[in-house]
């Protein structure tokens, strides 16, 4: 019973020592815009075992949900997808796989955040998006290729990454801020041939050794390191000078360690938790710059579709003027009044329009399919969404007075809003701490120890006999169980004391000069790269401006041009009739009609999209289609879906 004394208190030490909660605390809560986007996992078992065992247990992800949301059935009606952009946006934020991948961002850089309390250092946030889908590029020839509406630059549904990885590490070492259990124990049994019985009395000595030991080790964020620690060593043997046996060896220690210099004080040792915490607030940032780029994206896709619809009819009216007149020139062919080659004429001209007829229809089947995937989790997999066709509820409407902003005003508007500036403020923040690591790395290493340690020794009076013309001591003091070892080591009967330093000069400090001299330099090239994008911010800015004012000119003279070939047309058709002019005018004529509205339409669709680009630009997309943070963030939309009309047209 005696040699499992040392143990049971080792076990009662630990229990003490080990913090209830400290366990299974895990780290900072989710935030607010973090609360719904983070699916719950099953609770976790209650109570002071679940505490005490719960950071040994991973803590399994749930697995993502590839359904859609509710909205996008009840917008289905007679297979048909009737979509207002108040429902396209809020569709994207519902079902977006773009934008869904990106929340788990946050979460990474929480559990990064967890890390550097525990002393680890900061782990990088990408701050990557993926670029949102392109309109189709079929033009109204049926081939592939730019058109006018489309977004340049990339082919449908294409996407790119932009940005970089976050990744900040520099500076002395941080102590580990989680405490340590250190636990030991061991028996052995030794028999050594004794070359004189002189000092143990017998020439084989048979030693039966339980040793134990038990520590707790902590440090913290001014550069302290502690440790106290409990060992114990029963000792049973068969020598006769030994004056108790078995006896019990115990020491109960405590010690410290100050950096006084380097890695000393609270400013350094946080940096990581600082870094981590700012990385944090990248990581919302970056999802909110996703939400904007698909947002964005979604929005002109929409009004390029209403573009598409309205080229369908444009090319649906030219076939049905085509076939009039094909019927027109059989009549006075019929008659004599006419040339039949009028007729071969005219006949063509319905293949032509035919062709682009079917072209138009091709481009906005395209343009439903890249709309349907980017609004939903499975893409066209589903059939009733794969077979729908979109119906475009709201239409392009220019205002009869652009309102007027200063562009000052706007580029004040866009550096104090865009996700990217405020994100690159951040990264110099953290370049600052980094810089303040290894700054402090260039000092000497001037350490202060401390040890402070009770001993304490008990047993019985060795029962085998005493050498001749010895006794064996019976200090009652020694003598006792593991509670005579307690007492004398909480009496500090016999206490050992130690105090000193430990210096360390490097030699000429290269390495750290480098360090140094590398996040110096790269912070000098971060604030002039944050410069580089202002200047680019206001270059958007005043672009987009001229885009809009170019667009709404566009727009203007493109009603007007229309107006003057439906007169122009108007007029050839009167003069064919009385037989001053040929079929062959008509046609070209109704062709620069043609050409004239689907100017109107493109011209309809550059200033709804230069719209978008400027309040993109301006960082105020979201507060300009009334999309709140949470929305974003959870991808919760409160609102309702807009009411299907009851008698739609195309």
């Amino acid at each position: 019973m005696d040699r499992v004394r040392p143990f049971l208190s080792l076990l009662c030490a630990a229990l003490l020592v080990a913090p209830a909660g400290s366990f299974a605390a895990g780290g900072p809560a989710d935030p607010p815009n973090q609360a719904a986007a983070t699916q719950s996992a099953p609770p976790a078992s209650r109570g002071w075992l679940g505490n005490l065992f719960g950071p040994y247990r991973s803590k399994a992800a749930p697995a993502p949900s590839l359904a859609n949301s509710n909205r996008l059935e009840s917008l289905l009606r007679g297979g048909n997808l009737y979509l207002s952009m108040q429902d396209c946006i809020a569709l994207a934020l519902e079902n977006n796989l773009d934008i869904q991948i990106q929340r788990y961002g946050p979460q990474l850089a929480e559990a990064a955040l967890l890390a550097t309390h525990a002393g680890a250092a900061a782990r990088g946030v990408s701050t990557s998006i993926t670029a949102g889908p392109s309109s189709s590029s079929v033009s109204s020839t049926g081939t592939t290729g730019g058109t006018p509406s489309a977004s340049a630059g990339a082919s449908a549904g294409s996407s790119t990454a932009v940005g970089s990885s976050v990744i900040q590490s520099s500076g002395p070492a941080i102590p580990s801020l989680d405490p340590m259990l250190v636990g030991s124990g061991s028996w052995a049994h030794a028999t050594a041939p004794q070359s004189s019985a002189f000092t143990t009395g017998t020439n084989f000595l048979i030693t039966r050794q339980d040793t134990s030991g038990l520590s707790v080790q902590k440090g913290f964020l001014s550069g302290t390191t502690v440790n106290l620690g409990l060992s114990n060593s029963t000792v049973q043997n068969n020598s006769l000078r030994a004056d108790f046996n078995p006896a019990t060896n115990s020491s109960l220690s405590f010690s410290f360690t100050q950096h006084l210099m380097q890695g000393f004080g609270f400013a350094v040792n946080s940096r990581q938790i600082r870094i981590a915490k700012n990385n944090r607030e990248v990581a919302d940032l970056t999802v909110k710059l996703q939400v904007v780029t698909t947002v964005a994206a979604v929005m002109e896709l929409y009004w390029d579709l209403v573009a598409f619809n309205d080229a369908v009819k444009v090319a649906e009216d030219a076939l049905a003027a085509s076939q009039k007149l094909l019927e027109d020139n059989k009549r006075q062919v019929e008659v004599g009044t006419l040339a039949s080659i009028e007729v071969v004429r005219a006949e063509a001209q319905i293949a032509t329009n035919e062709q682009a007829l079917l072209g138009a229809q091709m481009r906005v089947s395209q343009q439903e399919t890249i709309i349907k995937t980017a609004l939903s989790r499975t893409g066209v997999a589903s059939p009733s969404i794969a077979d729908a066709r979109i119906i475009p509820t709201d239409s392009i409407r220019l205002p009869g007075v652009e309102p007027v902003t200063p562009v000052q005003d706007l580029m004040a508007q866009a550096l104090s809003s865009r996700p990217e500036l405020v994100q690159s403020r951040m990264q110099l923040q953290n370049q600052e701490f980094t810089m303040k690591g290894s700054r402090n790395a260039l000092l000497p290493t001037l350490d202060l120890v401390g040890n402070l340690a009770n001993n304490a020794l008990a047993g019985q009076v060795n029962p085998l006999p005493a050498p001749v013309g010895t006794v064996h001591s019976n200090t009652p003091f020694f003598i006792g169980g593991y509670g005579t070892v307690l007492a004398q080591l909480f009496d500090r009967n016999f206490p050992n004391y130690s105090a000193g330093f430990n210096l360390n000069i490097p030699i000429r400090n290269r390495t750290a000069q480098a360090q140094a001299i590398t996040d110096e330099l790269t912070y000098r090239q971060q604030q002039l790269g944050l410069q580089r994008q202002e200047n680019q911010v206001r270059v958007d800015v005043q672009n987009s401006l001229i885009g809009l004012t170019q667009a709404r000119a566009q727009y203007q003279a493109a009603v007007k041009a229309v107006l003057l070939q439906k007169e122009t047309l108007d007029a050839e058709r009167k003069k064919l009739e009385v037989g001053a002019s040929t079929s062959y005018n008509v046609i070209l004529d109704q062709r620069d009609l043609v050409t004239a509205e689907s100017n109107q339409v493109t011209a309809q669709a550059a200033y709804a999209k230069a719209r978008v680009e400027l309040d993109r630009a301006t960082g105020q997309l979201l507060n300009n289609d009334n999309i709140t943070l949470d929305e974003a963030f959870t991808g919760v939309v409160p609102w309702a879906p807009s009411p299907i009309p009851a008698a739609p047209g195309r």
